[in-house]
């Protein structure tokens, strides 16, 4: 289009004053008018810089002047370049952008605009050689873009583009290299603005029904993401409440910050046990004895606004007999359908003659005559008379008493309540049941035996007296019958947050019925500090609406709740489908009736957007989530996404704009600021469990092992570091140290060692204390006899098992090496400002009996599990998405597949519990002070009780126990137990166990071409091959080296294009390079920075903060300043993640341990290593020879669909080629001596258990060992009957492995023997 003067286009708007010199050269250079939608989006060319508040204000203006939706300018400059624009590559781009969708090679060169999604550049296999791709989408499609380039064309793009950014490409479209997909060439990126949508309005609406990711699988929006654009948009408020959990609460509170009010909610699965189906219905009273009307219907189906009558029937009950009847068709107007006929027994020829509606209700109500009815389920019977007097003018207005909450509440011992059930359980008389006047006579013959029940047990005698004592009986009856609805239950204070967690709790713990049930009597107990409203569609007031419950009764019902809720058309279209509403005026019926109620009632009505996920483009996310659960209505349309507030006033405009501005923008405000500020955990503060006398026990521990090991005068350097750790552990954290000291000892005390994880290894009063085996001091000597210590500190040696073994010169006796030069600041934090978290490896043997010390030591009521939130991940949300398109037979390229998948992960699956963690309450609060408790994956019959919260979410605030079961401790136990070597005391520099971590040539044999040069094989921390190759390219020759290694193998972007790079190419030693957190913050000391901003740098390159956002400022200047290298910089900005010092100390502690005994107790190590650690085991492949495992493993190599079980087995096979190797072998399995489940040394070799048989569990291997003892078998039938627990196929496979070798088959006798 032409260039049109922006005051021209819009000719009769005025803008402001202010305004005016802005507009005055500008023009629109193009744009959309959606004419449906009332939506404006323009690109404007001006000379002047338009600030965003001055286009935001202009959109509004625009708005109100031509009464637009939504109006979207988007300016540029006269020359041509937006403020937002960046050209990251080539040139800057003029062409016009197209849709993605179609796109195709033939197209040649073309231009598209969107969203990244997903971006990557990394080297190639070729040096030099970069690849940068991206995908984004314009939400019709999505395309994937590829550029290849050379290192120094990359520049500044390599971490220029992310997700999130705005991009315009201009390139070529091609195919694949494998052909089977498109992607586009870029030839030009530019970097261009977005603008998203806005919230316009003046004043601005509050959400109270938003459901997050936590809302399993059912909702797609990102809680950080939906808060962060509502406090953009400038809305005061924003509800979350997830379906019957409550998970996304501390995602919301951290967003928040105090920049809007979070109301933090629940939409509840709620039963009214209570008050939800009345029997009496009407104030008309009268005797049981006087007239009452007992009637049915039959129908045409079961909808009351799509269904009609085909028959009433009616009886009068008077004194406990019938005394009169009623009968009559009704004509339909249409025909029978097959199942109906064959129901009721009712034919269309019946019914061709019978009374229309009008005539047929005229004489049912003068049979009733104003008397009460009765009827089984009397809201379905009710319902449709109800309707049919209203379409035919009819007053009915009834009082009358429903048989079915009668009996279920008196006959809580059946199962079933329909009508022929109870008239059977009453031993009624037969009768032609669904035959309304068979029926009416029934609910008058069941009446006498339940009105004569209520006079003899409860003592009443009156219709009005029947509901107060059915509110007394409601409770009791069977929950298995009621089926739950939604309800909002809102925290208004601390208070009422609590109890909302002691909802959660108890919906979990005691009603769980497939869904976390909150029954009404619960709900009633803990009301205080909440607020109640009316929910969705499927709340209870929605349905009693829908159902056409009378005035009277949704009266009753709305005045449970706080407010009530409404929601836009859109979210109850379904309700046209299933029949529940005829049009789309029955829809705003339903809601109008809601608006009268709370008029009548004086309770505020809100409107919701019942939101599932953030932007309208989201749907199809949504979509795929439902299809995955089979859903049949998955991909009909259900926009509910976070709408803005002319977008809901929009929607309730037929209430009419003072109504529509109530409902949409002044109730819900009134709402939320019912609501205090609540903070959900207080930051920082800990409330640790009481252990008597805590504080000065570790404060005498750790100077009583000070003193031991140091004398009584230690040097000042332990005194400083003692005090400084002391004075911030004392009084705050000295149970979380106390409470692990006790469980360590126990440990050790049943013959098990603890291995440490994380940084509890930075302390020096958890070594002190006896916590962990890391002493955190720098490298030195100490005499275990006079005392005497020696400090290196000149930064010579890494630690002190290095160092070179010395003679105390004070007494002569040989010095204890010892010291790992650890900072405490990576434990607690500069200053002590971190809550301490101790992560333990217990043997995996005791990890129970540990878990079982945590218990006794601070009480039952007062530990739980853990608790863990298992997403969807992106390979399962890849396969419900292939199978989305497939099932549609739609063609996606796989850009477009990623984008769907990625939005559909993150999702809610389920819940777990954490393999190692327990979480303690101090025994003055209770657990939902914090967090609501469950029981694992919704598993009703489980024992275990784990947190709500993932228990990350409450590391500051509760003491957590973080106690794996590992195979380490377990191995050094066996390991121990075969040898008599106490493995603590094997030295840390033995020269032969370091040497297999270059060569094999001490395990008799070098450089094989399988297991290639090192001798690493089963060493914990160096078995992989990708360890293994580490070593090859390190040649590690001491202890703090393997360290560092620990550290490359655990970080992410630590060793492979960042450290492997540096020691390889020669630009430095690995010792210079970053292996572990703590060596950023010593090195960059040691270049004379500030120790603080150490700190602070090591922290944000550990958590992955300066990769991607880059360093703070001043940073790189003030490394720079100190003459920390470029190459150092650059290395610190790739990392993604960094293991601690401590962590790596302790795990290469114990492998080199394990190392040792490999190394000088050979057998004992393979016997251990093959018990404990090769699960995959199987004798079949294993025990066969060096040859057979040498093609097996091969064969799993060349095997690239090798399944999880051959890639385990892979390694095993490995540890039994090496053990061959070195000359060793394996016995034949033996029926008397193999033990159950361990390896059993031999002359030269190991005897194998029983459960290396390929199938043969540990429970059958022992009921074998058992079963055994004291036998001697004559035959292998013999043998098989009595270890009876072993298949046919496990007594093939010992017969094959050579375990029955001379043994008969049978014992029967041949008579011919001898002969």
């Amino acid at each position: 289009m032409e260039k049109i003067g922006f005051l021209d286009f819009f000719g009769s708007f005025l803008p402001p004053h202010d305004l005016r010199p802005l507009l005055a050269d500008a023009k629109i250079v193009s744009g959309e008018l959606d004419r449906g939608s009332r939506t404006l989006e323009a690109e404007v060319e001006s000379r002047e810089n338009m600030p965003d508040a001055a286009v935001a204000a202009l959109e509004q203006l625009l708005q109100e002047h031509y009464g637009f939706r939504q109006v979207r300018l988007r300016f540029v400059s006269a020359a041509g370049k937006k403020s937002a624009e960046q050209v990251l590559f080539g040139k800057p781009i003029k062409g016009k952008p197209v849709s993605m969708e179609g796109l195709n090679p033939k197209m040649g060169g073309v231009v598209v605009e969107g969203k990244v999604f997903f971006a990557d550049c990394h080297e190639t296999r070729r040096p030099g050689v970069w690849v940068l791709t991206f995908d984004m989408t314009d939400y019709k499609n999505s395309v994937t873009v590829r550029k290849y380039m050379q290192t120094k064309e990359m520049g500044a793009l390599q971490n220029a583009i992310s997700p999130g950014m705005w991009l315009r490409v201009q390139g070529f479209m091609e195919l694949t290299r494998d052909g089977k997909d498109v992607q586009l060439n870029p030839q030009s990126i530019m970097k261009i603005g977005h603008q998203g949508r806005k919230d316009t309005a003046k004043e601005k609406r509050v959400e109270l029904h938003l459901h997050t990711r936590m809302s399993n699988m059912d909702a797609l929006t990102d809680p950080t993401a939906v808060i962060k654009e509502a406090i953009a948009w400038g809305h005061p408020a924003i509800a979350i409440t997830d379906h019957g959990v409550v998970q996304a609460f501390p995602d919301a509170w951290h967003t928040a910050k105090g920049k809007i009010k979070i109301l933090y909610g629940v939409e509840g699965y709620y039963i009214n046990n209570l008050d939800d189906r009345v029997a009496v219905h009407g104030p008309a009273d009268q005797d049981f004895d006087d007239e009452i009307v007992c009637f049915d219907i039959e129908t045409t189906g079961l909808q009351v606004m799509k269904e009609a009558i085909t028959e009433i029937g009616a009886v009068v009950l008077k004194n406990g007999e019938i005394t009169d009847r009623f009968q009559t068709f009704v004509n339909p107007g249409r025909r029978l359908t097959p199942e109906i006929i064959g129901l009721t027994g009712i034919t269309d020829a019946m019914l061709k003659d019978a009374p229309q509606p009008k005539e047929a209700l005229e004489a049912f109500l003068r049979f009733v005559n104003g008397r009460p009815l009765a009827a089984h389920n009397a809201e379905f019977d009710i319902g449709f008379i109800r309707e049919g007097c209203r379409q035919a003018g009819l007053e009915f207005s009834p009082t009358y008493v429903d048989s079915l909450i009668l009996a279920q509440n008196l006959l809580p011992e059946l199962n079933k309540f329909k009508l022929d059930v109870v008239a059977e359980h009453l031993d009624l008389p037969s009768f032609n049941h669904h035959r309304a006047s068979d029926d009416a006579g029934m609910v008058g013959y069941m009446l006498i035996p339940f009105f004569e029940k209520m006079r003899r047990e409860l003592g009443i005698t009156r219709l009005q007296q029947i509901n107060d004592k059915m509110l007394e009986l409601r409770p009791l009856g069977n929950k298995n019958h009621r089926r739950p609805k939604h309800i909002i239950i809102l925290a208004k204070n601390k208070l009422g947050l609590k109890h909302l967690y002691q909802l959660v709790s108890a919906s979990n713990l005691k009603y769980f019925k497939r869904f976390p049930i909150i029954p009404k009597t619960e709900l009633a107990a803990h009301r205080e500090g909440l607020i109640i409203g009316s929910a969705c569609e499927a709340g209870e007031l929605f349905r009693a609406v829908v159902d056409h419950k009378d005035w009277d009764e949704l009266k009753r019902i709305a005045s449970f709740y706080d407010y009530l809720e409404i929601q836009p058309l859109c979210n109850n279209a379904f309700m046209l489908r299933n029949g529940d509403a005829r049009d789309e005026e029955d829809l705003r019926d339903f809601n109008r009736t809601i608006v009268r109620l709370g008029a009548e009632l004086g309770k505020p009505v809100c409107a919701t957007g019942d939101v599932h996920f953030m932007e309208p483009e989201d749907e199809i996310y949504r979509h795929v989530l439902l299809a995955s659960k089979k859903f049949p209505d998955a991909d009909k349309s259900l926009p509910i996404y976070f709408k803005t507030t002319d977008e809901m006033l929009e929607e309730f405009s037929y209430l009419g704009e003072e109504t529509a501005y109530d409902v949409v923008v002044k109730n819900p405000r009134m709402i939320a600021d019912l609501v205090e500020e609540i903070e959900l955990l207080p930051p920082g503060q800990l409330f640790p469990p009481r252990l008597e006398n805590s504080e000065q026990e570790l404060h005498d521990m750790v100077w009583n092992k000070c003193h031991e090991l140091y004398g009584e005068n230690p040097p000042q350097l332990i005194v400083d570091r003692l005090n400084v750790e002391l004075g911030g552990i004392l009084g705050k954290y000295d149970v979380v140290y106390m409470s692990a000291q006790k469980l360590v000892q126990r440990s050790l005390e049943s013959g098990y060692l603890v291995g440490s994880r994380g940084s509890v290894g930075s302390s020096l009063v958890a070594y002190m204390a006896g916590i962990t085996e890391v002493n955190s001091l720098p490298p030195h000597y100490r005499c275990p006899k006079c005392k005497y210590s020696e400090f290196i500190t000149d930064g010579s040696y890494g630690c002190g098992a290095d160092m070179p073994d010395k003679i105390c010169p004070e007494c002569g006796e040989k010095l204890v090496k010892d010291g790992f030069d650890i900072p405490f600041e990576t434990f607690l934090g500069y200053g002590g400002g971190k809550v301490p978290d101790i992560d333990l490896n217990f043997s995996g043997e005791y990890q129970a009996r540990a878990h079982r010390h945590a218990v006794e030591m601070f009480g039952e009521t007062q530990v739980f599990r853990a608790g863990t939130i298992g997403t969807l991940a992106e390979k399962t949300a890849y396969g419900f998405v292939r199978k989305y398109l497939e099932e549609r037979q739609i063609t996606a390229g796989n850009a477009e597949m990623n984008r769907l998948t990625l939005g559909c992960v993150g999702v809610r699956r389920t819940t777990g519990q954490h393999p190692g963690g327990l979480v303690v309450v101090p025994d003055d609060m209770d657990v939902e002070d914090f967090t609501a408790v469950q029981h694992p994956a919704d598993a009703e019959d489980a024992e275990t009780i784990t947190t709500h919260f993932e228990y990350h979410c409450m590391e500051d605030n509760l003491l957590k126990l973080d106690m794996l079961g590992h195979d380490d401790p377990s191995m050094i136990r066996m390991l121990e137990d075969l040898t008599g070597v106490n493995a603590r005391a094997i030295p840390l520099d033995d020269p032969d166990t370091m040497s297999i971590f270059t060569s094999s040539k001490v395990l008799g044999f070098e450089n094989d071409p399988l297991l290639g040069p090192t001798g690493a094989v089963a060493i914990p921390e160096f078995n992989t091959r990708f360890t293994r190759q580490m070593l090859i390219d390190t040649q590690p020759k001491d202890f703090n080296t393997l360290v560092r290694l620990s550290g490359f193998s655990h970080g992410t972007d630590v060793w492979l294009g960042n450290a492997r790079e540096l020691i390889v190419g020669g630009t430095a030693t690995v010792l210079q390079t970053v292996g572990c957190r703590d060596d950023i913050m010593l090195y960059l000391i040691s270049m004379g920075l500030d120790p603080k901003m150490s700190f602070k740098i090591m922290e944000a390159v550990r958590k992955g903060k300066v990769k991607k956002g880059g360093f703070q400022e001043g940073w790189v200047e003030a490394m720079e300043d100190h003459g920390v290298p470029e190459w150092y910089i650059e290395s610190l900005a790739k990392i993604g993640y960094l293991f601690p010092k401590a962590h790596a100390v302790a795990y290469v502690m114990m492998a080199f341990r394990i190392a040792w005994f490999k190394v000088h107790e050979p057998l004992a190590f393979y016997a251990t290593f093959f018990s404990i650690r090769a699960k995959a085991f199987d004798a079949e492949f294993c025990c066969a020879g060096k040859e057979a495992v040498e093609r097996k493993i091969h064969e799993i190599e060349n095997n690239k669909d090798a399944t999880a079980v051959e890639q385990n087995l892979m390694v095993t096979l490995e540890v039994c080629y090496e053990f061959y190797l070195r000359g060793f072998h394996f016995d034949t399995i033996d029926i008397y001596r193999s033990d159950a489940s361990k390896f059993i040394i031999t002359e030269g070799g190991l005897l194998p258990p029983l459960i290396s048989v390929h199938g043969l569990g540990e429970a059958a291997a022992q009921d074998t060992v058992e079963k055994r003892k004291g036998k001697t078998f004559i035959s292998i039938e013999e043998f098989s009957m009595c270890c009876n627990k072993l298949s046919k196929t496990h007594i093939e496979q010992l017969k094959a492995l050579g375990a029955f070798a001379g043994m008969a088959d049978t014992s029967q006798v041949n008579l011919f023997d001898g002969f």
